[in-house]
């Protein structure tokens, strides 16, 4: 019987005081996480010597144990000094994908809730190439995005990617890269992956956060970078219709920063240059930031 799998690609894990290499691993059978999804993590990128707003996603993590009803047991500062830390150990010769997670170890009343007093606390670090910026194709999908009052939606818990984990392969079916998903209204939220933007007639617009997803760090930093640049962007809500008359549309998002999309359902686009411009704006602002 095998323990553990191997890790994909260099892999190094900080837990319980240590560094191991490899897909080591950290929970049983028993374990509450593994039953019933008691996890919470958040995304950080090393790329090029930087890595972007790493004190932010450190930040999350925190708040989304919280809300999950876990308890932090490492303080952002810890976790900024056991990333670049972990950092050391990769050649720097490939991007590296920082994921920092809590879970819950014990359950409470009848197993159910998580055990806050049973908090665990891992950082997993791992090479994983930043994906092309050629952009990807898009189609609607059948799936919804949950809202508070049925699922966590205000941290980034792992128990919500099953669901965007079907969006993506149901449009992955239909000859499609990715999903646009739409909230419990109808209107678009994000996509299976990332936030989303378009433009119109030279306006910015990005769905209003409504608590059916994430509003996400690299989404901020970029609607932030757009406005010193002198591009306001409007946060409001948007349809279907609208993304399909768009003059441009892009993502946003840690694992690939910012991407546009070159198709939605039948309809092709061209890379805009308000896409490649806010691409150009966050390389310039992430090699500014000072590394630790």
């Amino acid at each position: 019987m095998t323990l553990a799998t191997p890790a994909q690609t260099t892999t190094w894990t900080y837990a319980e005081g240590d560094w191991y290499e490899g897909n080591v691993p950290l929970i049983g059978p028993r374990s509450h996480v593994m039953w019933l999804a008691s996890s919470v993590f958040d995304g950080a990128r090393w790329f090029e010597g930087v890595a972007p707003d790493l004190d932010l996603h450190a930040k999350r993590l925190n708040s989304s144990a919280i809300a999950l009803g876990l308890k932090p047991t490492m303080t952002e500062e810890e976790i900024i000094g056991l990333t670049w830390e972990g950092l050391k150990r990769f050649d720097g010769n490939t991007a590296v994908y920082i994921r920092p997670m809590y879970w819950a170890e014990h359950g409470g009343y009848m197993g159910v809730p998580p055990d806050p007093a049973s908090t665990r606390f891992c950082l997993c670090l791992y090479e994983s190439p930043m994906i092309s910026p050629e952009g990807f194709s898009i189609t609607v999908s059948p799936f919804r995005r949950p809202t508070i009052e049925t699922m966590p939606t205000d941290s980034k818990a792992g128990c919500l990617y099953p669901n965007n984990g079907r969006a993506i392969l149901e449009a992955k079916m239909r000859g499609f890269d990715n999903a646009l998903v739409l909230d419990m209204l109808g209107n678009v939220a994000e996509t299976g992956s990332s936030n989303i933007f378009l433009v119109k007639d030279g306006h910015v617009m990005t769905p209003a956060p409504n608590g059916t997803f994430l509003s996400g760090i690299t989404r901020a930093r970029t609607i932030s970078l757009l406005a010193d640049y002198g591009f306001q962007t409007s946060e409001r809500t948007l349809c279907v219709r609208d993304f399909r008359e768009a003059d441009e549309i892009f993502s946003t998002g840690n694992h690939s920063k910012i991407i546009p999309v070159t198709r939605i359902e039948d309809r092709h686009l061209q890379p805009g240059p308000v896409a490649k411009k806010a691409r150009e704006l966050y390389w310039e602002w992430a090699h500014s930031t000072p590394a630790a």
